[in-house]
């Protein structure tokens, strides 16, 4: 009988008081690819971690070849052959293919003097054997994003892994890359390569698995062969019966246009796009979330829409009033406000307390002859920290001091404060508890009673169902299905994000 490649048995991990995995069991055999999925935290991606080497299990332990085995960092993961692919591009731009795959010197050094022409000829094979003909000088900036993927692939192939970890690994290929892709992971099944591929796109998985493990809430809930799945027995596993976000009655989607995009179209690089001809209406006193996973093109059509980014194509009308070639701050002038899914790099001033963090929006208001009124922005700001329930002690705590989904609630408040029209939200809930996330809900849904127009995006399909009166899913750029959100259901909403060649559905 065949051994696992490597196992994980009873592995709890701890942050704190967080426990993130409760006594899992996996286990990888010689060439196969074991599919991981679940929801957002759902615990895959910490597994991952665990078994790459870049954190370690609070309890549990690891096998390899049946051996037990403790790894002790990426690096000493990288020497016993475990490698992993994360699904946030991980390369230095201003340095060259070669450059980004043998970064760690593994296999370009000479008596400990790098060789340049060795790197390129090991980079040049590994590049051959993804089937890709891409130059080892070019400079990765040169590439385009399912270029630079390649390149993430190729640098854990020059480690010669036997254990290859693939996270959300076509997210940002074309069709004929992921084909390529699937092509290489048939070359490395036949060599005994054991592969761990973790996607939410699941007729992706269902084509390329031959096990897949469910997990929900830091636990194993389901294994089966995939010839024994489908995509409904995988939502069905994935969501269960507890822990649904209780549905509210979706309003009547009647009220006046206030956000109308036509036509939107940008290219994401030289090969591929990331919207195609997207048309899109918000209405006032409406939640309309845009569904989507990684790459679906949903974050970039509200940054379109927010002029944080230049469509190619399209027009952009607020209020019946065309402002397509208005910057960034005349739309805010305007009414239209965004809060980025990033709070640590494009949401937060860590130098800056609660108040002043919510304060920013809104300064010349409260200012008398070019000075800050510092009483009247003191009442402002406790007015918007009441309004929200924004948990801390004072309005001159620092910001880093709140809770995630605080600091969230004082982001909204920011957004909040100039008195907006239309509201859009990219993951409001991403990195926030349980309670914070219902105190979120609750929040935007009062702001659509006041009569704003709010659109946020997730790639959860319980928060798109729960909160959303409309949902908008995108896959690969374009519109895939457009409903009231009491018509649709999880399985709708799979297949939807999930369709290879889009089409707008009603």
């Amino acid at each position: 009988m065949m051994r696992p490649l490597m196992r994980a048995a009873g592995v709890v991990k701890r942050y704190g008081a967080v426990t993130a995995l409760h006594g899992v069991d996996f286990d990888l055999m010689p060439g196969e690819v074991h599919v991981l999925i679940g929801e957002n935290g759902a615990g895959k991606s910490t597994l991952m971690r665990i078994l790459a080497g870049i954190e370690s299990p609070t309890e549990g332990a690891l096998y390899l070849d049946e051996a037990p085995v403790r790894l002790n960092g990426v690096r000493d993961a990288a020497a016993r052959g475990i490698g992993m692919v994360h699904q946030e591009l991980n390369l230095c731009p201003n340095l060259s293919v070669a450059e980004n795959i043998f970064l760690c010197g593994t296999g370009a050094e000479k008596g400990g003097v790098l060789n340049r022409a060795h790197e390129r000829e090991l980079a040049a094979r590994v590049l051959a054997r993804l089937r890709q003909n891409i130059d080892p000088d070019r400079r990765v900036d040169t590439l385009s994003i399912g270029e630079q993927q390649i390149v993430e692939i190729a640098k854990a192939l020059a480690e010669d892994c036997r254990v290859l970890i693939l996270d959300e690994p076509t997210s940002a290929l074309s069709e004929a890359e992921v084909e390529v892709l699937f092509e290489v992971i048939a070359d490395l099944k036949a060599a005994g390569v054991g592969l761990v591929y973790i996607s939410h796109r699941l007729e992706e998985l269902l084509r390329v698995g031959d096990r897949i493990t469910v997990m929900r809430d830091g636990q194993v809930v389901a294994r089966t062969d995939v010839a024994q799945a489908s995509v409904a027995w995988i939502v069905e596993q994935m969501l269960g019966e507890e822990g649904r976000l209780a549905r509210a009655p979706a309003k009547a989607d009647d009220g006046p246009v206030v956000l109308e995009l036509s036509g939107i179209a940008r290219r994401r690089d030289r090969v591929s796009a990331a919207l195609e001809g997207v048309d899109l209406t918000a209405r006032a006193g409406t939640i309309l979330c845009l569904y989507g996973l990684l790459g679906s093109g949903r974050t970039e059509l509200l940054e379109v829409a927010f002029g944080a980014r230049r469509a190619d194509a399209g027009q952009v009308r607020l209020a019946g009033q065309d402002i397509t070639a208005l910057p960034l701050d005349r739309r805010v002038e305007r009414g239209l406000l965004f809060v980025s899914e990033d709070r640590k790099a494009q949401g937060i001033f860590a130098n800056l307390d609660v108040g002043q963090n919510i304060s920013l929006s809104d300064l010349a208001r409260m200012a008398r002859r070019g000075v800050i009124a510092p009483a009247q922005e003191a009442g402002v700001v406790q007015r918007m920290i009441a309004r929200l329930g924004v948990k801390t002690a004072s309005a001159a705590s620092p910001i880093t001091a709140l809770s995630g989904g605080n600091q969230q609630k004082a982001l909204i408040g920011r957004a909040l404060l100039p008195g907006p029209v239309a509201l859009l939200l990219d993951e409001p809930t991403r990195g926030i508890d349980v309670g914070a996330r219902a105190e979120i809900f609750a929040t935007i849904r009062q702001l659509a009673a006041d009569g704003l127009a709010v659109v946020f995006t997730s790639s959860d399909v319980q928060e798109a169902l729960a909160i959303a009166d409309r949902i908008v899913v995108m896959s690969r750029g374009q519109i895939t299905l457009d409903a009231p959100a009491d018509a649709c259901d999880e399985g709708a909403l799979y297949t939807a994000a999930n369709r290879a060649n889009p089409g707008v559905a009603a």
